[in-house]
């Protein structure tokens, strides 16, 4: 009775070969169903906007339906409607506008994604991270790095929303994902620091923006890097741009996603104008370029998977 290897080895035809290889589940490398290589990055993902004014009203009316039963993180998430996608921002990262309401606390847990927030809206909330409670104000952009315990709460008399950011899409794609919840179901508080390696505080943001020059090369005006040794995978920066700035454009292949701090503008992506002000959404997929148009004085807060590209030798910049 003939046997695969005799099958593979008698093949007469190429298209036997294919067809006894095809059972043993090999391909041939010269005849690939799809390239494995090309010639430049492909721009599988579009570059999108969203408006935290929709973002907003849609929080409103899920803090009337949704209760922390139904959701343990009461959130939107913000997803590149590209085909077979209804999570990822842009292909590494993701955004979701979220909310709280006031005597609220979200259980506490861990995971092996990366996350991070910025406070959009409201005040008298805090997040927990190891222990640690940490008040939240407007602007603030907070970490909850991998496998770091968190949880969320609330002493204000209104909501308090913020957006957060995560490396969730490529955590799923190289798959170490863990997640776990406290056994204690929602961490205690063990201090209250004024100052952690968890949080940037606004006012502080401020004055190094302040102290900051304009960059050379014209592509963010001034520009001051959140040092985030806890997050390998996300690069964070605030740019402030005065009204009338216009941008040289900028391709790379960092995935950039920009949210409106304060102030109004344009962003245009291979040719696609996206209109923003406060709490505002862009994403700039991978080697799209993009320029920025400001209307009024602005400040944007940019998440990029920059500092993952560059460790790995993939970061070019044109």
């Amino acid at each position: 009775m003939a046997t695969i290897l005799d099958d593979l080895k008698d093949s007469t035809t190429l298209e036997d070969l294919y067809r006894n290889l095809d059972t043993c589940h090999i391909q041939v490398g010269w005849a690939k169903d799809e390239p494995s290589l090309w010639d430049a990055p492909r721009q599988s993902y579009r570059p999108m906007h969203w408006s935290w004014d929709k973002g907003n009203a849609a929080l409103s009316a899920a803090g009337r339906l949704v209760d922390t039963k139904l959701a343990e993180r009461r959130n939107l998430i913000l997803f590149n409607p590209v085909e077979g996608n209804r999570y990822a921002t842009v292909r590494t990262m993701i955004c979701a506008y979220q909310m709280i309401l006031p005597g609220e606390v979200a259980r506490s847990h861990r995971h092996t994604p990366n996350a991070l927030r910025m406070v959009l809206d409201g005040e008298g909330a805090y997040t927990v991270v190891d222990g640690e409670r940490l008040d939240m104000h407007v602007n603030d952009v907070l970490l909850t790095p991998n496998w770091h315990w968190h949880g969320h709460g609330s002493e204000s008399d209104s909501p308090c929303s913020w957006l957060d950011c995560l490396d969730v899409p490529t955590t799923q794609l190289l798959e170490p994902m863990f997640y776990e919840s406290h056994p204690a179901t929602y961490e205690p508080i063990t201090s209250s620091p004024s100052r952690s390696p968890y949080i940037f505080p606004w006012v502080d943001v401020q004055k190094d923006l302040d102290l900051a020059t304009p960059d050379p090369e014209q592509c963010f005006g001034r520009r001051v890097r959140l040092d985030a040794p806890s997050m390998p995978s996300i690069t964070l920066y605030m740019q402030r741009m005065e009204g009338g700035t216009k941008t040289r454009p900028l391709r790379t292949t960092a995935n950039n996603i920009f949210c409106a701090v304060e102030g109004s503008g344009t962003t245009i992506i291979d040719g696609e104008r996206f209109d923003w002000r406060r709490g505002d959404v862009v994403a700039a997929p991978a080697w799209r370029a993009f320029e920025h148009h400001v209307e009024d004085d602005a400040t944007l807060f940019v998440m990029t998977d920059e500092k993952l590209m560059d460790m790995l030798g993939w970061l070019r910049v044109e």
